[in-house]
């Protein structure tokens, strides 16, 4: 049955050289074989210990589904709830390898009510397994977990038909799915699909390929797996992003930035800026977990060091000098609805790299996961996919979700509740909500005349009255001086002076105001680790 045919699979499929990590998911309707293929790709790659072998014996007896026979379905649905249902209800990621490849593999619900869960373990994953039952075809929720991962930025997909032996291995059966499943995804941005007939309950054209599939042209399972290459394309060695997601200050002598580089890499002397603020330096040490290097890359966790004392917290990002990462309060975006309660636009915090803020919520449309078609709304339901503004109360670092996975998603907490509610990704970043620096420099001359007459606490006097009482106490001047000197010009000159005076006062008693009121009201974030100077 599963004996390995000569077939020219590397004209099929080209073979990328190996890689060290591939992380993937497996998703589909309920009922379609995911924990089953896991178990499968555990069992036949060697990765279930022999006392974990002799449990799941055991277990198969139990709570088993397939009589005597072992149910590797086992191996991943551990919660005593999914045993006793026979559903996946959480994701469960399991490490195993073979001698060309390691994998983490995520094994994600397919119940419409643990969607949720489904996306969260895509958010990951380099590469989906996408499955679908051969004698029901493509289900909503094979559109939906497509249009999830293709969301999520997951470009390379594995279509296992399952149960092709419960259809007589028919190959018109898969084509026919093939064909309906290219035509149901075709706007979803995919780079590349591969379709793989497969039963992973009896392991065909899994490890190897299966003597009853002998009209398949392409390659077994883990072997695509062990040889598939799903590298983005290398940043420019110049650039650099990384959130800032501890202040580490261990005494007074030492003052570092720690967090993961999210894109590009770090040099000792590599000239940066802080944003939101644009404080511009430069990087004077790199600290690893093994020590001072002088560079650092992608995906590595470090400390910068840097020659300037900066005010820079948990939330801001350094950049290379020369990055142009957009800094605004509004974007817009796709997100996946995932409260009980219908979407509400008020009371929400968005999440965003390591920065939190309040904001509103507008929704644009909902999209129809059987048609993939659009419908203006200003609701979604649990579960519902649409598309959203949000404005947020303080400028956040933004980025596309294409460009970058770390800054371009974000996520929507209820205030009150502290529930996720809602995760989504960053499609455009609004141009009409100019980014702080270039909102400074737009300012006209009526916005500076606004700001110095302005109050030093807004909210206990109006514009109007401020006005107001600097002419009048000008025109008393004026007539003081007027009385006192007799002379007209003398009196309009003391008036004038006065007004202008009162103005610049008025200016710098409302900054004294404001930083008073800061040094009040001190972050905890920041005082917890070490923010500030």
């Amino acid at each position: 049955m599963n004996a390995p045919l000569n077939l020219p699979a590397a004209d099929i499929f080209p073979i990328a050289a190996p890689a060290a990590l591939l992380r993937f998911i497996t998703c589909g309707s309920v009922d379609d074989g995911k924990s089953t293929l896991i178990g499968r790709l555990l069992y036949d790659t060697g990765a279930v210990p022999d006392d974990q072998l002799a449990s799941l014996h055991a277990d198969s007896r139990r709570f088993g589904t397939q009589g005597d026979a072992l149910d590797l379905a086992l191996l991943v649905d551990g919660l005593a709830a999914e045993r006793e249902q026979g559903i996946t209800i959480d994701v469960a990621y399991r490490y195993f390898s073979t001698p060309r490849r390691a994998f983490i593999v995520a094994d994600t619900p397919g119940h419409e009510q643990y969607t949720r869960n489904m996306a969260t373990g895509a958010s990951g994953a380099d590469l989906a397994i996408i499955l679908v039952d051969a004698r029901k075809g493509v289900l909503a929720q094979t559109r939906r977990h497509s249009f999830i991962v293709s969301m999520v930025g997951v470009r390379r997909v594995v279509v296992a038909i399952n149960k092709m032996d419960l259809v007589g291995f028919d190959e018109g059966v898969f084509t026919a799915i093939a064909n309906s499943y290219r035509a149901a995804t075709r706007h979803l941005g995919f780079e590349q699909i591969v379709f793989i007939p497969v039963s992973a309950l009896r392991g065909d054209n899994i490890a190897s390929l299966s003597a009853d599939t002998p009209w398949y042209r392409g390659r077994a399972l883990i072997d695509y797996l062990e040889t598939v290459d799903v590298s983005a394309l290398a940043a420019d060695p110049a650039s650099l992003r990384m959130p800032v997601q501890w202040v580490n200050r261990p005494n007074a002598h030492f003052r570092g930035f720690s967090g993961t580089i999210a894109l590009g890499a770090a040099h000792v002397g590599q000239d940066v800026k802080i944003l939101p603020s644009g404080r511009r330096t430069r990087i004077a040490s790199i600290v690893t977990a093994l020590g001072e290097d002088s560079s650092a890359q992608q995906d590595e966790a470090v400390t910068l060091v840097l020659e300037d004392e900066v005010d820079a917290s948990r939330g801001d990002v350094i950049v290379s000098a020369q990055d142009e990462a957009p800094v605004a309060r509004v974007f817009d975006g796709r997100l996946l609805w995932m409260s009980e309660r219908a979407a509400s636009g008020q009371g929400l915090i968005v999440q965003q790299g390591m920065t939190t803020a309040n904001a509103a919520l507008s929704i644009r449309t909902q999209i129809d996961v059987n048609t993939f078609a659009e419908q203006p709304t200003d609701s979604l339901p649990v579960n519902g996919i649409g598309r959203v503004r949000i404005r947020s109360e303080k400028p956040l670092v933004l980025a596309t979700y294409s460009q970058d996975r770390t800054l371009g998603a974000f996520t929507l907490i209820d205030r009150l509740t502290n529930e996720t509610v809602a995760l989504g990704v960053i499609d455009e970043v609004n141009p009409a909500d100019l980014p702080q620096g270039h909102a400074a420099v737009a300012r006209k001359a009526p916005d500076l005349w606004r700001r110095l007459l302005a109050p030093a606490d807004s909210s206990s006097e109006t514009l109007a009255e401020a006005l107001s009482w600097r002419i009048v106490s000008a025109l008393i001047v004026t007539l003081l001086a007027a009385v006192a000197t007799q002379t007209a010009w003398i009196a309009l000159l003391a008036g004038a002076a006065d007004f202008a005076l009162r103005l610049v006062l008025r200016a710098a008693h409302r900054d004294a105001f404001k930083r008073a009121t800061a040094l009040r009201q001190v972050d905890p974030e920041q005082n917890a680790d070490g923010g500030g100077i």
